[in-house]
């Protein structure tokens, strides 16, 4: 089994706040990411797929074709966007870095095989920040 990653990235705002709860309890819980005018991340999304390389090719899953899905799988629908207000799979969620990786699992695991047959989704890795990211394996 060959893994291949390909690396992309989006630019989004959103608000971690929980309506349960109080401000106090949301200032203590997400502390800035909590802020009433929201807060902007730099995101890079790794994704990282699996298979046995074609024959013909070499390639496990051409590149230029797992750009293309993830974009327009995601990418396109998340960047420049608030992910509270004006993402469609992300509604009535908190879109917490969990969220968006699981989320984002959902969108992109049943078409890998559809453009890639011998090829399946392995991992995500969403960096929030240089120093936060969230893994995915789909389990």
């Amino acid at each position: 089994m060959i893994y291949i990653t390909r690396k992309e990235h989006f630019n989004a705002a959103h608000k971690l706040y929980n309506t349960n709860w109080s401000e106090e309890k949301n200032l203590a819980v997400f502390g800035p990411c909590a802020n009433a005018n929201w807060h902007g991340h730099n995101f890079d999304l790794y994704v990282t797929v699996k298979g046995k390389p074609d024959p013909e090719t070499g390639f496990v899953m051409n590149y230029k074709d797992l750009s293309k899905l993830v974009r327009d799988s995601i990418i396109e629908r998340v960047d420049h966007k608030n992910l509270n207000l004006d993402v469609d799979f992300l509604q009535g969620k908190l879109p917490s870095c969990e969220t968006l990786i699981y989320e984002f699992w959902q969108l992109l695991a049943p078409v890998i095989p559809r453009v890639a047959p011998n090829c399946q989704l392995h991992a995500l890795k969403l960096f929030e920040t240089h120093n936060n990211y969230a893994e995915y394996f789909g389990e």
